[in-house]
């Protein structure tokens, strides 16, 4: 079994680790919420929650129950980009991804296939997974004498295709769920300020003089909610795109040399 096909056996027996993310970052979040943020010390009024001034966590505590769900998604998006940048970069391999790129051109154009696998050995990680299949069975069709040559090199292709993608869902996984939050962040934050806004204007329609505290406290709300959600979405965006970047140029290198390989064996067994 090659190296790309066993590593990707063991990202689909993998343990759920999205669900246990999102769920702890809620009940931090709430904890955060309760504990940190709707602490006494931060409120003038302990009954009537009326944040001392300038103390900002009493003034996202005002923002209502929906920010602890948009806590839920900042801490999911930090924890899964970090994530994704670790296994990004592991599948960059051990060195310079150009670089070793190079070196395998290099011993292909000199038919050093064995020391183009020395070079995979060396460097791991996911494209390197890509290219020792690829020279595997670029080794496995030079014995064969049942194929034809348009046959051999259909099959390396075949190969190197094969194993880019068992190793691209390893790379891409988690990122559909930055792009859901860039979406629900919004939503929820309108949410948020949609009932922030009912507050305050039940605040105006009461008999009598309007409840300047009640009016605040609904406008506040409706703010908070409205910050933190389009700062989640924006965050969730951006990591996205930038995570979407790297891997494309991951597939491009793989592409690369795996064109590279299937026509070192054309036109050196011709």
């Amino acid at each position: 079994m090659s190296q790309a096909k066993a590593t990707a056996q063991k990202e689909k027996s993998g343990f759920p680790w999205a669900a246990v993310v999102i769920i702890s970052s809620l009940i931090v979040s709430e904890l955060i919420f309760h504990l940190v943020f709707g602490d006494r010390k931060h409120f003038i009024d302990d009954m009537k929650k009326e944040p001392v001034p300038g103390d900002y966590l009493g003034i996202v505590y005002k923002g209502g129950f929906i920010v602890p769900f948009l806590m839920t998604m900042a801490l999911t998006v930090i924890t899964f980009s970090i994530e994704r940048f670790l296994t990004i970069s592991k599948a960059k391999g051990s060195g310079s991804l150009e670089k070793f790129l190079q070196v395998v051109k290099t011993k292909l154009h000199n038919n050093d296939i064995s020391g183009a696998i020395a070079e995979c050995g060396k460097q791991k990680g996911s494209v390197a997974n890509v290219v020792q299949a690829g020279l595997h069975k670029y080794q496995e069709m030079e014995k064969n004498n049942e194929f034809t040559l348009e046959q051999k090199v259909q099959h390396i292709q075949q190969e190197v295709e094969e194993a880019t993608s068992l190793e691209l869902p390893s790379l891409q996984a988690n990122l559909p769920i930055l792009a859901t939050i860039a979406s629900v962040a919004t939503l929820f934050a309108l949410l948020g300020t949609v009932i922030g806004m009912i507050k305050a204007f039940a605040a105006l329609a009461t008999t009598g003089n309007p409840d300047p505290a009640a009016l605040a406290a609904g406008i506040s709300e409706a703010l908070i909610n409205t910050a933190i959600g389009i700062g989640t979405s924006a965050l969730s965006i951006m990591f996205y795109n930038y995570f979407t970047t790297l891997i494309d140029g991951l597939t491009y290198g793989i592409d690369e040399i795996g064109y590279s390989i299937s026509q070192t064996f054309a036109t050196t067994k011709k």
